[in-house]
């Protein structure tokens, strides 16, 4: 096949690529320019998709023999990965950048460019697998429990996970990828792995969010609506969030008060007990199914963070105005779920589908948690 190797500059995707080649592919290597600041550098090992990056890659390309190209995205990365950031924060919701970048950059703009160019298919470093099975491919787990990103790769749907090549599906551990490496001896071999948000590489996420949304001092308040603190922004909140609040006062029974609401109509953080935090139901919109979805309850598990605990659960498709959405029953409680959180559905190894977080309640709760346990607080305050 023809295969356009997407080469971030880390160990992981020269690895990729190289093994891509060997497997007898015709590859060529790109680069994707994703930030506007041409002058941007790497800080330790945060952040990625830098100048440093981009010649990492470029030399990664030459000892591999492929060609190689930079391909300017940043344009489209500040439209679709960083606007969502801003926005779902600015909503209250808490977004996941590296779902939404894999679903716009990786895998549609990067895709849809190399199949109008003539490739087969996209191979990248990323940690899964794609089995093939009766009904055509299917994405797996890392056997790298430590990396595995199928989380993250829910999001791409069927058609382009038939277009996409993992070629570290079948790595257990990083340091295996690294002796790859340093066996064709690519210098970056023992380059650090990049962390945190790709777009913020000095890791100050609340700050980045004041710099692009503006201070936007509101009260913090106790589920009565008593104002109990100050905060600069609702949007740099997060529910289940307990450091940083910054609280005036004590709860009357002295145990911690954890964000249980983000009021963004009202400006308003609310805090309360942990107790609240607890959900046994999450509703979730914008499915996407790599199978047939499910129109009964199927038992599954569920994964609601990038590298959290899979939990059982039953899952059901349903429809919001149309739009495929799915409905889940937690067979043990979660904590902290905020809306624009993905939940990621699974049997065994394998993807059957994703949505993002709409809502999460407790079965027999008076009122949901993540989105209207306390515009009701609010209210009383205002």
């Amino acid at each position: 096949m023809r295969v356009l190797a997407a080469m971030s500059g880390g160990v992981d995707s020269a690895v990729a690529a190289a093994l891509a080649a060997e497997a007898g592919h015709e590859v060529v290597g790109v680069h994707m320019a994703l930030s506007r600041n041409r002058d941007q550098f790497r800080t330790g090992s945060r952040g990625c998709c830098s100048i440093e990056d981009a010649g990492d890659a470029r030399r990664a390309a030459d000892v591999l023999g492929i060609p190689y190209y930079v391909w300017d995205l940043s344009e489209t990365f500040e439209e679709t990965v960083v606007a969502d950031f801003l926005s779902e924060y600015s909503a209250g919701r808490t977004p996941n950048p590296c779902v939404r970048c894999n679903e716009h950059i990786k895998f549609t703009a990067l895709l849809d460019k190399a199949t109008a160019l003539g490739f087969d298919a996209v191979a990248t470093g990323h940690y899964a697998r794609i089995e093939h099975g009766p009904d055509g491919p299917e994405l797996h787990r890392s056997p790298n429990d430590a990396k595995d990103q199928s989380y993250v790769l829910a999001v791409m749907g069927p058609d382009r996970l038939g277009r996409s090549l993992f070629p570290l599906g079948h790595f257990a551990t990083k340091d295996e990828v690294r002796a790859e490496a340093e066996r064709r001896g690519l210098s970056v071999s023992a380059k650090p792995d990049s962390y945190d948000i790709c777009f913020v590489a000095d890791g100050d996420t609340s700050g980045f969010l004041r710099d692009r949304l503006g201070e936007q001092p509101g009260d913090v308040v106790d589920t009565d609506g008593t104002v109990v603190g100050e905060h600069r922004g609702a949007y740099a909140y997060t529910i289940g969030q307990r450091k940083g609040l910054g609280l005036g006062r004590p709860a009357a029974d002295g145990k911690p008060r954890y964000v249980v609401d983000v009021d963004t109509t009202s400006n308003t953080v609310v805090v309360g007990p942990s107790e609240l935090l607890t959900v046994d139901r999450i509703d979730a919109g914008q499915a996407i199914w790599l199978v047939d979805a499910p129109s009964d309850w199927a038992d599954v598990t569920v994964q609601v963070r990038a590298h959290g605990r899979a939990v059982p659960a039953q899952v059901r498709a349903t429809s919001d105005d149309g739009d495929p959405a799915m409905e889940v029953r937690l067979g043990e409680p979660l904590r902290g779920i905020a809306s624009g959180q993905s939940i990621v559905v699974y049997r065994g190894t394998q993807v059957l589908g994703q949505g993002t977080v709409a809502g999460a309640r407790r079965e027999g709760a008076s009122a949901a948690v993540t989105s209207a346990a306390v515009p009701t607080a609010a209210a009383a305050h205002a």
